[in-house]
Parts: structure tokens; C-alpha cells; sequence
């Protein structure tokens, strides 16, 4: 039933590529994305800054309300991400100290809530990577509907059961299933070209001429008048 079930994830990437990607800066990623993909400004790392990298494991939750998360934990396997799209609602809290703890004596990746946490000061003392829209003390309720391993979003950003889930201090990213591979060795050449930007300012040979060559390109004069 559309709004009550839960689902088996039917794929996910690997763990190799989730080493691979682990550490990798979201910023480069985006780039080579197109800038076309985000989680929107509001979700923010909640924690000590630790990197984010695993397989989402996906909730629909009615906003103010938990059930399908902490369904999610009971189904959840080591190295998860449980990303959840609880409609961007700050009114009630859906996480909190205790069920973090559940989530590292899982061994989960980490969490990604598209809502309010509490607890708050716990958790920013802590290393598990935990992303959410912000903070209330107040709690949720337990009543359901909700929906696990559908493709939810997150302010625009698609997110289907097995994708990959990145996160650092910049925000969050999700690279799709199909997509990943040529995506890390896009990443890389991307970070081998920043490289070398880096180096060329240092000696002073950065090449600025893209500038007034896109000025020029539209209409604008490149000199002061």
C-alpha cells in the first residue's frame, strides 16, 4: 500500500566504492555533477564534521513522526545510511542521543534527516555523522504512515534505495547507482586539475584570460571607461 510499506533494497553500491569515494571533497563531486544536484543549505552536519560515505537505506515519514526510523534501524546493516524525508518539518524532533547510540552499536555510516534532531549538544560532541534541517526538544510521535527502500527527495535532490550517500562540511550529495564509477574518476581528475590551479598560483602563472574572454563574449567592455 503507497504510503505504508516497507521494501527490500533491491541494489547498492559497493563497499569498495564506498572507500574509494570516502574523503573525497562534496564540493569536486558536485562540480562534476554539473552543479545540477543538492541536499539544499538547511541540512547540516550536526556532528564533530566526520566524513559521510555509504549506501542509503531510504524512509518516508510522516512529518513529527518517527515509527518508520526506528524500523529502518531494526533493518539497517553496517555501513548504511539511513536518509530519511521527513518533509523538512522542524516542529517535533525525530532523532536524539539514544538512538544514535543504537546507530553506532549498529555500525551504520550514518544518518541524513530531512527534519529536527535533539539532544543536540550530545551529538556535536560526538564523531557519528549525523545531518539534519535543525533542532527542537521536542519529541516525536510513533504512530506512522511511512514508507522504507522507496526513492524519496530531499529539496530537489532524488535519492533511490542503494545510491551513494556522501557528506562533509560543505553538505550533502547523493551520486547515483548508475553514475558512480565514471563519477570517481571524474572526481579525481577534477581534484588533479585543482591541483595544479593551486600550483600555478603559487608561481604566479594562473592563466586568467577565460575572464575577459567571457566578458567580451557578452558584451562588456574589459577595460575600465
Amino acid at each position: 500500500m503507497v504510503g505504508l510499506q516497507i521494501l527490500k533494497r533491491k541494489r547498492q553500491v559497493s563497499s569498495q566504492l564506498v572507500q574509494a569515494f570516502k574523503g573525497l571533497p562534496v564540493a569536486n563531486i558536485s562540480d562534476c555533477m554539473a552543479r545540477m544536484t543538492a541536499a539544499g543549505p538547511r541540512l547540516r552536519p550536526m556532528h564533530d564534521g566526520a566524513y559521510l560515505a555509504g549506501p542509503a537505506l531510504t524512509v518516508k515519514c510522516r512529518p513529527g513522526d518517527n515509527l518508520m526510523i526506528h524500523k529502518a534501524l531494526a533493518l539497517a546493516q553496517p555501513g548504511d545510511v539511513i536518509v530519511v524525508d521527513a518533509g523538512g518539518d522542524l516542529t517535533n524532533a525525530l532523532f536524539g542521543e539514544i538512538m544514535v547510540a543504537t546507530s553506532v552499536k549498529i555500525g551504520l555510516a550514518g544518518i541524513v534527516l530531512n527534519g529536527a534532531v535533539r539532544d543536540s549538544e550530545e551529538i556535536r560532541r560526538g564523531s557519528f555523522p549525523l545531518y539534519a534541517a535543525g533542532v527542537s526538544h521536542r519529541g516525536p510521535y510513533k504512530d506512522g504512515p511511512g514508507e522504507i527502500n522507496v526513492p524519496i527527495a530531499i529539496d530537489g535532490m532524488v535519492i533511490q534505495p542503494g545510491d551513494l550517500i556522501v557528506g562533509d562540511a560543505d553538505g550533502l550529495l547523493c551520486v547515483p547507482f548508475d553514475e558512480a564509477e565514471a563519477l570517481l574518476a571524474a572526481t579525481h581528475r577534477k581534484m588533479e586539475a585543482e591541483k595544479k590551479m593551486m600550483a600555478d598560483i603559487a608561481a604566479g602563472t594562473l592563466d586568467k584570460s577565460w575572464i575577459d574572454e567571457t566578458l567580451r563574449r557578452i558584451g562588456c567592455n574589459t577595460e575600465p571607461m
